[in-house]
């Protein structure tokens, strides 16, 4: 639904006002940046125990189980072998290599069901209505984020058997009579869960989950500081139309049967590209940043070899405070060449400051394996 100032509603809308939540203009809907609790200590919640996020904004998607080759022709990951109820991350890329968004895809036997993000929706449905036949676009759900170490017994409370979940599982639990799908996933680095809800109950769910002690309600401010930490990338940020996934350090994300001597390697947009740099290296890559003092450097910050002199070397991409890392932190693009403990130099306000190269994340993941 859309509220008075033209922005889409998600279905908790009414219960963020009620939490206290700030509401603000995110992708075209109105999204709480943060509740009373305040950007650090949601964010340290999640680490320590459980955060709740509303992330109905994203687009969820459903493609006949036929349509596994096309969807492949898309993206450079292996579809195919996805098995039974498992997920896995892919992107879209472009003829140039370039990246035009990531996505989850999940096998559920007789469909894949597939999440993309908010401000690419309406392009990335567009996209794949133009190269697949029958692509549903998913109604009437919103989509819930449960992180961190407390998320597995408050939503085993609910869910019985959601416990015994592995990382990237999907399964469907009933509650209400009404089919909740859940994976083991999320974007903050911690263990946890995304579930897919009806609308008629979704609130319900939301505030069955808030009624544990462990949980709270988490806003848009932390969700960004959470990802950045654990050194998850941002798209229309970290990676855009003009970034290679290898450039982008996600080539973990491109399995052996869509690679060079793989059973069914290229055949998707920018392979040669893609192909050519996973053989010979591409010449930037994306690295953390760990810049001294208390000062962050923020996306746009120029990066420079020296203290003085020469031109940038790369820009900034993301950056900010670390809470669980007690200091700042970025992520920029820079010449491949350059190993860990580098120290290069970010340009704020006239000044050039310190930055020593570290590797990612910047804190350490959590996943359930």
């Amino acid at each position: 639904m859309a509220g008075d100032t033209g922005l889409r509603r998600t279905p908790l809308y009414d219960l963020h006002v009620e939490l206290g939540g700030k509401m603000v203009p995110f992708a075209g809907w109105d999204m709480p940046v943060q509740y009373p609790m305040g950007v650090l200590k949601e964010h340290l919640h999640t680490r320590a125990e459980a955060g709740l996020f509303d992330v109905s904004h994203m687009g969820q998607v459903i493609l006949p189980i036929s349509a596994v080759a096309a969807l492949e022709a898309l993206v450079p990951v292996d579809i195919a072998g996805l098995g039974l109820n498992r997920q896995r991350y892919a992107m879209f890329t472009n003829d140039q290599g370039g990246i035009l968004d990531d996505l989850m895809v999940t096998n559920r036997g007789d469909h894949l069901f597939l999440v993309v993000n908010a401000a690419c929706a309406e392009a990335d449905i567009a996209h794949l209505k133009a190269h697949i036949a029958d692509v549903t676009v998913v109604e009437g759900r919103g989509l819930l984020a449960l992180q961190g170490p407390a998320a597995e017994a408050a939503l085993d409370q609910l869910l019985p058997g959601a416990a015994a979940m592995r990382f990237m599982d999907s399964a469907t639990f009933l509650w209400k009579d009404q089919d909740l799908w859940v994976s083991r996933s999320g974007y903050t680095g911690e263990d946890g869960y995304e579930i897919s809800v009806p609308d008629p109950v979704i609130a319900d769910f939301a505030r069955a989950l808030l009624a544990q002690e462990a949980v709270a309600p988490i806003g848009l401010g932390a969700r960004d500081s959470l990802r950045l930490e654990a050194g998850l990338c941002l798209y229309g940020h970290d990676i855009d139309t003009a970034t290679s996934p290898v450039e982008a350090g996600l080539t973990w994300a491109i399995q052996k049967a869509r690679r060079e001597g793989g059973a069914r390697a290229g055949g998707f947009p920018g392979a040669e590209r893609i192909l050519r740099e996973l053989a010979e290296g591409p010449a930037r890559k994306r690295m953390g940043l760990r810049p001294e003092g208390r000062a962050p450097m923020r996306e746009g910050v120029e990066i420079f070899a020296k203290a003085e002199g020469g031109a940038p070397i790369g820009t900034v991409t993301s950056g900010g405070f670390g809470p669980s890392i007690e200091g700042p932190m970025a992520m920029a693009y820079l010449p491949a060449d350059l190993p860990d403990g580098t120290t290069v130099y970010g340009e704020i306000r006239g000044k050039r400051l310190p930055a020593r190269i570290v590797p990612l994340p910047f804190h350490p993941t959590r996943y359930k394996r």
